[in-house]
């Protein structure tokens, strides 16, 4: 069933989208309120419950929301792929595990081009700043388990996702941070190490 999208519901979900991007998690029903011009937090609460039904949310088994797709004319005027936005990485669940997903994000087919696979990670701290990925950014991400030497890539090391410039030798993987703060050390890891994926590119958290 096809349903119709109303203004306000679009407006939500470009709320509810920008908020997950710059503040990592699902605005309040107040905020939700103020930025739709209602008077009651009620009315916001009923358009979150709307685009549940419509699918465009969906409620987790704990209780959080998650976004699942975009809207047609995000994916269609734009000439875009809806790319998942991750947030913290479960011990032991697969780096795209629906658990992992916070929203699906509409980003340009110029960066994100099929038919590779991609998807979208907020980084955590400084230790690539110098390769101009700074806390808080978005990096997209090419899924691939292969990369060459130089490449950034997107490790998992003990349950959370990491974000290295790659050094392959012989016997070992090393890991190396590219930042201005000396307290960031390289990860020597074992040739059964796996890759996520190749960071394309980082999207300033503005």
């Amino acid at each position: 069933m096809k349903y119709v999208v109303t203004e306000k519901e679009l407006q939500a979900i470009r709320e509810i989208r920008n908020t997950f991007v710059h503040r990592g998690k699902f605005p309040s029903t107040r905020d939700l309120m103020k930025t739709l011009g209602y008077r009651s937090p009620r009315s916001s609460a009923l358009i979150i419950e709307r685009l549940i039904l419509k699918g465009f949310l969906r409620r987790r088994q704990n209780g959080s929301l998650q976004l699942v797709k975009a809207t047609e004319g995000d994916t269609t005027s734009a000439k875009t792929v809806n790319v998942p936005l991750v947030g913290t990485v479960a011990c032991g669940i697969p780096i795209l595990a629906d658990e992992n997903i916070e929203a699906m994000i509409p980003v340009s087919t110029d960066l994100a081009k099929p038919p590779a696979k991609y998807f979208l990670l907020r980084a955590k701290g400084d230790s690539m700043d110098l390769s101009g990925i700074n806390d808080g950014d978005i990096v997209l991400v090419r899924q691939q388990a292969t990369a060459t030497a130089g490449d950034s890539v997107v490790a998992l090391i003990d349950d959370e996702a990491t974000i290295k410039e790659l050094h392959p030798s012989p016997h070992a993987i090393v890991l190396k941070p590219k930042s201005k703060n000396r307290q960031h050390k390289p990860i020597v890891l074992t040739k059964n190490f796996r890759i996520q994926g190749i960071v394309v590119t980082a999207i300033p958290n503005l």
